[in-house]
């Protein structure tokens, strides 16, 4: 994954004004464009499509201070159709214009070329089981959210405390297969894990395939598949966070499997009263890699 990651920077780079064939890339490496587009933007901290932006400016305003071509050329070298279009992505990375960097020869943001590299970590073993798991559906109450990497997110609290007390009861009476208990499932995120980007939200549990969801209920099928579980304890979510991080940072680049595409679920096995510290369980679904 490492060196995937490294060939996915050179393509970058080799073709700046371009917007990388990662598909490709990723059929032609043996892993998917999902799962190379999570690691990126997991291991970098910024999306893919991000950092080619950034890229490609930082590349361009060495042309704009060169102050060899006029600004339409170098918009259209870099796959702008116009002045405007170029202008306007130049003052997002940089903060002002090309005219007027090339006039003032400043302020310039540079985003440096990235270079994957393995360290050697892992001091604390995580407590990971691969299981096999046929098809079942996930039931609950779903909402549209905005993505955040840290922290409470406050949308999903303010759906999950509208929900009245009896009704947290009742799904968790519901559910009849693992995973157990109430759980935090979130769907349809954006690969590029992109900050603000939205999800789809689920507060319920899990049903075995044959079991009828209540018709009130919303529903997420999930196909049969290998999980890997990965076990939490801990200040919450602080914890699980951590966690999930230490899964791009560490036991996927460690083992043989690769993320392929359908819900995270997240259980929680135990909790204090406050729910400042709980012991859940991270479901994600992989394959082999």
């Amino acid at each position: 994954m490492i060196s995937a990651l490294n060939q996915l920077v050179d393509a970058v780079e080799e073709h700046l004004a371009e917007e990388p064939d990662v598909r490709g890339l990723a059929a032609a490496l043996g892993t998917t464009e999902y799962h190379l587009r999570r690691m990126f933007s997991s291991l970098a901290g910024m999306p893919l499509s991000q950092y080619v932006r950034r890229r490609r400016m930082t590349v361009a305003a060495a042309d704009v201070v060169r102050d060899e071509d006029d600004l339409l050329s170098i918009a259209v070298r870099y796959g702008y159709g116009s002045g405007e279009a170029f202008g306007r992505a130049f003052r997002a990375v940089h903060g002002a214009g090309p005219g007027e960097v090339r006039r003032d020869g400043g302020p310039l943001r540079t985003q440096p070329q990235l270079r994957f590299r393995l360290t050697v970590e892992g001091s604390n073993p995580m407590d990971t089981r691969l299981i096999d798991r046929p098809a079942f559906r996930l039931a609950g109450h779903a909402a549209r959210v905005p993505l955040v990497h840290q922290g409470v997110n406050p949308h999903i609290q303010r759906h999950i405390a509208a929900l009245p007390q009896g009704e947290h009861l009742r799904l968790k009476a519901l559910g009849d297969t693992e995973p157990v208990g109430l759980l935090q499932v979130s769907d349809d995120l954006d690969p590029d894990s992109v900050q603000g980007s939205e999800l789809t939200y689920l507060h319920g549990v899990a049903l075995a395939h044959d079991t009828e969801a209540p018709e009130d209920l919303d529903t997420i099928e999930v196909p049969a598949g290998r999980w890997a579980v990965f076990r939490t304890s801990g200040p919450h979510p602080q914890a699980l966070q951590t966690t999930w991080a230490a899964t791009a940072t560490e036991w996927f680049p460690s083992n043989p499997w690769r993320l392929r595409p359908g819900p995270s679920i997240v259980a929680i096995l135990e909790r204090a009263d406050d729910f400042t510290t709980a012991t859940c369980e991270l479901w994600l679904p992989v394959e082999p890699a």
